[in-house]
């Protein structure tokens, strides 16, 4: 797959952490916190720092990584138990991020500009309050309206996760365009595979992967299928007004 196609992009479906903002690392700070109380309460031994944390999951929503740890630990986690800490962990993180995050202008400035020719969805396995909530703090509500927001934990008839493309073909049913028409921009492994599997060409945005992990980050996610890696959003930009005649004269 090429990012020159017969169909011309018509929408981006962004991911959120990690992609629009640096949330990752301040989200698993607060994450981790949960994530050992849950495990003191199954009886595990284990617990995270939270880069531990995000090494070992990142890309995937707490109710994935919980069900996976508990299965790790031998234990199986009640329906109950496991909303009660997705909910403890959304509202710890939320509560964080609102804090911890601000307006950054070099994805504010390069996404207005494509906004004037492409349609902006959000496409996230992150929980909706979540994402509303750092999309306020950075500024980039407005950008995102709440009817093109796709949360895999809340949009779906199930919660799920990537690298199940489920969220992203549920994004295209809605925002009523072909996959072919649609370009993806993911940061995280998992995110690329979901993309990819939904039909959607993929781009690699690895602007917020920190230094030491983006050589490694960009091979992998050449490997999962994405027809090319950026190191910002204005390098997109740049990208997309390469082969797309007149786009250029619409944005700058």
């Amino acid at each position: 797959m090429s990012l020159v196609a017969d169909a011309p992009v018509d929408a981006l479906l962004c991911d959120a952490d990690g992609c629009l903002f640096p949330s990752e690392e301040p989200a698993f700070e607060a994450s981790a916190e949960v994530t050992n109380e849950f495990l003191a309460e199954l009886g595990g031994s284990r617990r995270f720092s939270g880069e531990e944390l995000r090494l070992a999951t990142t890309g995937k929503n707490f109710r994935t990584t919980a069900a996976a740890l508990a299965a790790a630990e031998g234990s199986t986690v009640a329906p109950e138990m496991l909303e009660r800490w997705v909910e403890a962990e959304r509202q710890a993180v939320t509560a964080h991020l609102s804090e911890a995050l601000l307006p950054d202008p070099f994805v504010i400035e390069p996404l207005s500009r494509l906004a004037a020719s492409h349609t902006l969805a959000v496409v996230s396995s992150s929980a909706a309050a979540r994402v509303g909530s750092c999309l306020r703090a950075t500024g980039l509500d407005g950008l995102f309206p709440a009817r093109l927001r796709f949360s895999a934990e809340n949009s779906l008839p199930v919660p799920t996760s990537k690298p199940d493309p489920a969220i992203y073909l549920h994004a295209l049913a809605e925002v009523g365009i072909a996959s072919t028409r649609a370009l993806a921009v993911e940061d995280s492994v998992p995110g690329a595979q979901a993309a990819v599997a939904a039909g959607c060409r993929t781009i690699g945005n690895v602007m917020f992967v920190p230094a030491a992990e983006r050589a490694r980050r960009v091979t992998e996610l050449k490997r999962a299928g994405v027809v090319e890696v950026v190191s910002s959003w204005e390098d997109l930009e740049l990208l997309l007004e390469s082969v797309e005649p007149g786009l250029a004269a619409v944005g700058r």
